[in-house]
């Protein structure tokens, strides 16, 4: 006899959601997605089939998606963990989660997507706290493997040991976080680098092109086979430390973002979704379109790479 589909509720159906969505689909899952917008509800289907295809699930799965106006809408039986993938606004969450709070079963893990604020934060108020925990995939969410695995001050043991393991049988690579910190993980990586990346622009020293070819056809390349730890290790701490006196005192510790970032938010150029089509390059519909292809083909390629590393998806 065959056994019911476990259950996911996504909450939100952007383009996080919707590849979140395609990523349980393509494990067994069913994925009942709330978004408000009736225009978003229509392109879920043709979404998030495009999504399984790309991680070479089977287009049936699509199937066991189903779409509702809200929270109050959606049918809550059956469902065992739910991950919220509303714009990153901290008011927003928090009411998303107490919503949620009053909706579902005590038992069901309740997840946040969010790339910043602490899970105690977005949490704060709600009755069970114990079954709250941080889940931050990056886009786009299917194709990249590694999803944080975030704990609050008050996320059970048993929560954090479940939400990691459906992840590995997912095929995802789950990193556990275990301390709410601000950023987690991953980000704070990032930003680390990014302030770096954006003095050296502002300070003349290279170029947005020049940054961007240092990264990915420099130290960025070395890391899909070896992390900045390991690769220290193989290349010896004696070398890195030495040079890390002369580099780390002049490396940037700026509090703000610098002008070079602020002022191009502030007239709006923001990058492809801005109406400039500008940020720190210059778009068009073609070149966002090829771009995307040609990025989506290369994660695909990097995928497969790494395929023999990654964990076997069940389902």
């Amino acid at each position: 006899m065959t056994q019911p589909a476990r259950v996911v509720a996504v909450i939100g159906g952007g383009n996080m959601g919707n590849d979140i969505a395609a990523s349980f689909l393509a494990g067994g899952w069913e994925a009942r997605i709330s978004e408000p917008s009736e225009a978003m509800r229509a392109t879920l289907p043709e979404r998030a089939a495009r999504s399984v295809r790309q991680i070479g699930g089977a287009p049936e799965v699509v199937g066991r998606l189903s779409a509702y106006a809200g929270i109050d809408a959606l049918p809550w039986d059956g469902v065992e963990l739910v991950v919220e993938c509303v714009p990153e606004v901290l008011e927003l969450k928090q009411r998303v989660f107490r919503d949620l709070d009053r909706h579902v079963e005590p038992g069901v893990v309740l997840a946040s997507n969010s790339s910043s604020f602490p899970i105690r934060d977005i949490a704060a108020g709600v009755s069970h706290p114990e079954r709250t925990l941080g889940l931050h995939y990056f886009l786009p969410a299917h194709l990249v493997p590694v999803v944080e695995v975030i704990r609050g001050p008050s996320t059970a043991d048993a929560v954090m040991d479940d939400v990691t393991e459906t992840m590995r049988a997912l095929g995802k690579v789950p990193v556990r976080v275990e301390r709410d910190v601000p950023g987690f993980l991953a980000n704070r990586l990032q930003h680390a680098l990014m302030r770096e990346a954006f003095a050296l622009i502002e300070e003349g020293v290279a170029t947005p092109e020049d940054v961007d070819a240092a990264v990915r056809f420099g130290f960025g390349l070395r890391y899909l086979a070896a992390g900045p730890v390991m690769q220290k290790d193989l290349a010896g701490l004696d070398v890195h430390g030495n040079a890390a006196r002369t580099i780390y005192p002049t490396l940037s510790n700026a509090p703000e973002p610098p002008p070079v970032l602020t002022e191009k938010a502030a007239r709006g150029d923001i990058g492809i979704k801005a109406p400039s089509r500008r940020g720190f390059y210059q778009w068009d519909d073609e070149k966002i379109r090829v771009f995307r292809e040609r990025y989506d083909a290369l994660l695909g390629a990097a995928l497969e790479l790494l395929r023999e590393e990654l964990p076997p998806r069940r389902g």
